[in-house]
């Protein structure tokens, strides 16, 4: 395969370029992949002036919005080699990645993460009844090569978009593809990326195919990852994983007024490692399991969305979305010294149906609409014994057939109150009808929470130039299907018994910033501070009859969290542009009158670099990451065995990234990561980070 790869590589440099290469149906190459209007949307670490639609459900300048708002645009999703989707938010202002094993992501946004970030898909909620707030596996179903942006809402969303946006909003979104003129055209996108540092190939094949009012687009991805290899050292057991995946999107335009779009996503892992289960950590003499696969984990996504542009009484705007997700998440695993296999299999089925209206009256820009959702876990786990081959069913990780049903409406209102001051007011009511059968264990819940939730913003336009923005707003999460479904036996000798009363989470959060947006000049800086209640957290109770110890989920825990969030961008000419992010993350935590330091607190971290266009075909990245020493640990991660407890090293690497279009519709592109070889480990991800990387990426429009 990788010499197949090589010499498609070498096969593109070599063939002459055509005329006939370069048009694409009825657009050339460089309107297809926009990169020179795109360049300030997405290149670096500040996309100030870029269009964004997740912080207030309509396309606007983040420059506009009040709201802390991080866009990765097109040109940056080009220039990157991800091997998940959070990679992308690597180095981005108020983000940092953890990474539990490879193939696996999540980003930590201002402190929170988990399910207490609500991430989606094209509009849909990504989160679903089992997403647990901890680090977790389910962003990494998203293919990460059919990506046109990735927008970032830091702080509570949730007036918009309702539980689990209280560190913010991971806004994924995937291409659409538009054709001009009556007569039918094509268009096609080859990519493929070996690297050295995990032995790894991607490849990515898309087309489409359409005329002015409909198009049809599609892809497959393929990514084979092998053992990785860290700083200075061997190559890593169970660091291996694939994965495939499939997308169609169909758009049609009946009358101008409307646009119906039809799309499909699938991606697969078919058996990924637990890197931290399988080989021993922080603390331990030996790994924890002897086996530790998800084996698969999928994820299957369809949605109908219909915009409608029409004046009327009640709406300017109107977008309808309807949506099926599935997700499974199966399991295999065996302790070590047992000969008992698990076998589990866990599956997610999430549909939606939303509306999103707006509307303008005098100095009112209003949006208002509504959710609901139904949310399904189906959960079985049967057990093995490896030598003699009985089988028998065990309790599931989740009471099969839990349900979580959620309706919501919202308004939110933006109020231009002078030339130079903008009021932005939201609120929403959210409600929750959550259903767990008894089972095998004799326990059901039912609970029927609710919460009303809003926001407040303010901007003064000091000039054209430059605003002073600030934030209020409250966010919150209901208890899932992960917070009330674990009980029954537990490790230990306890009892995890259920908690009717266990009701939503809720933060609030304020910050203030100031944003910068000048020729040559971008730049933001933002202060911030949340205070988290009624976090919920396992509690020991007291002993039952049979002297067990009795633990239940309560809404006792409190957090203070805050924080600094910079990034810039300096233009010296139009071919050498400086950039820099800096990130600083504070937390403390409170239990039972105990005071200490908060759970999986990022280190104060960042990026700094240049671009230089120094030849019209040829372009010079070189960029440093760093983080520094985070031995802020809270009780829980002194005994992670995936963190250090005397505190995880600081570190930094150097990178170059250098760029060649050889011809008008193809480029080749050489990334070399880490030249120093630094072995180090992201704060709270459970395997050490690629040494000395090679990437080698060709990318062909045709």
């Amino acid at each position: 395969m990788r010499r197949t790869l090589v010499a498609c590589l070498l096969a593109a440099v070599a063939a002459p370029a055509g005329a006939e290469d370069i048009i694409l149906g009825e657009a050339t190459a460089a309107e297809s992949t926009g990169s020179d209007e795109r360049r300030s949307e997405g290149g670096g670490t500040v996309s100030l002036g870029a269009v964004q639609v997740t912080a207030t459900r309509r396309a606007e300048d983040s420059f506009d919005v009040a709201t802390a708002v991080s866009v990765v645009g097109a040109d940056e999703v080009a220039e990157r080699a991800p091997q998940t989707i959070a990679d992308y938010l690597r180095g981005q202002p108020g983000a940092f990645v953890q990474s539990t094993t490879p193939g696996q992501a999540i980003p930590i946004v201002r402190g929170l993460k988990g399910s207490e970030v609500l991430h989606l898909v094209d509009g849909f909620r990504l989160n679903t009844a089992f997403f647990r707030n901890a680090p977790n596996q389910y962003f990494a179903l998203v293919d990460a090569q059919n990506v046109e942006r990735v927008e970032v809402v830091r702080g509570p969303s949730s007036t918009l978009y309702g539980s689990d946006a209280m560190g913010g909003v991971v806004h994924v979104l995937t291409p659409e593809e538009h054709f001009d003129g009556a007569q039918w055209g094509t268009r096609g996108h080859f990519r493929t990326q070996l690297a050295s540092g995990d032995l790894s190939n991607v490849t990515r094949l898309g087309g489409a195919a359409g005329r002015e009012g409909v198009s049809l687009a599609g892809g497959v991805t393929y990514q084979d990852v092998g053992e990785r290899r860290p700083g200075g050292g061997p190559r890593l057991p169970y660091t291996d994983f694939r994965a495939w995946a499939a997308d169609a999107k169909l758009l049609w335009t009946p009358a101008p007024e409307h646009e119906l779009m039809l799309s499909a996503q699938y991606l697969k892992q078919p058996k990924t490692p637990r890197f931290d289960e399988l080989v021993a950590g922080y603390g331990q003499t030996r790994a924890n399991s002897a086996e530790f696969f998800f084996e698969p984990n999928d994820r299957a996504f369809a949605q109908a969305r219909w915009h409608w542009n029409a004046v009327n009484v009640a709406f300017d705007t109107a977008e309808l979305h309807l949506g099926w997700q599935a997700i499974n998440d199966d399991r295999r695993s065996r302790d070590n010294g047992s000969t008992n296999r698990d076998l589990e299999q866990n599956r997610d089925t999430l549909r939606g149906f939303t509306g999103s209206f707006s509307k303008q009256l005098g100095a009112h820009a209003l949006v208002y609409g509504f959710e609901a959702y139904q949310d399904r876990v189906d959960s079985r786990r049967t057990r093995v014994n490896v030598n003699s081959g009985a089988v028998s069913p065990r309790a599931p990780r989740f009471p099969d057939g839990s349900t979580m049903d959620s309706y919501a409406l919202y308004l939110d209102d933006s109020i231009e109150l002078a030339p130079r001051w903008q009021l932005d007011l939201g609120a929403r009511y959210s409600r929750f009808d959550i259903a767990l059968p008894a089972g095998a264990t004799g326990i059901g819940v039912k609970l029927t929470p609710d919460d009303i939730t809003g926001n407040a913003g303010l901007t003064f336009k000091a000039s054209d130039s430059v605003h002073l923005v600030t934030n209020l707003g409250r966010g919150f999460r209901a208890p899932n299907i992960f917070d009330l479904g674990v009980f029954g036996d537990r490790p230990g000798g306890r009892f995890a018994i259920p908690n009717p009363d266990l009701k939503p989470e809720t933060v609030v959060t304020w910050d203030v910033g100031v944003k910068l947006d000048q020729p040559g000049w971008q730049a933001e800086a933002f202060l911030w501070r949340s205070r988290y209640r009624d976090k919920i957290t396992a509690v020991d109770i007291g002993h039952d009859e049979a002297n067990r110890i009795l633990v239940q989920n309560r809404n006792v825990t409190e957090l203070e969290l805050w924080g600094a969030e910079l990034g810039a961008r300096w233009t010296l000419d139009p071919a050498l542009t400086l950039h820099g992010t800096l990130n600083l993350t504070r937390g403390r935590e409170q239990y039972a009158g105990a005071d200490y330091d908060a759970d999986r607190i990022p280190p104060l971290n960042g990026r700094l670099g240049l671009e230089w266009g120094f030849a019209p075909d040829w372009r010079l990245d070189a960029w440093a990451s760093y983080a520094a020493r985070q031995d802020r640990l809270s009780p829980r991660d002194r005994i992670d065995p995936r963190v250090n407890p005397a505190g995880t090293a600081g570190w930094n690497t150097w990178n170059l990234r250098l760029g060649w279009d050889f011809r008008p519709d193809a480029s080749l592109a050489l990334r070399l990561e880490n030249l120093g070889d630094r072995r180090y480990r992201e704060h709270g991800s459970g395997v050490d980070e690629v040494g000395r990387n090679a990437v080698l990426t060709l990318d062909w429009r045709f």
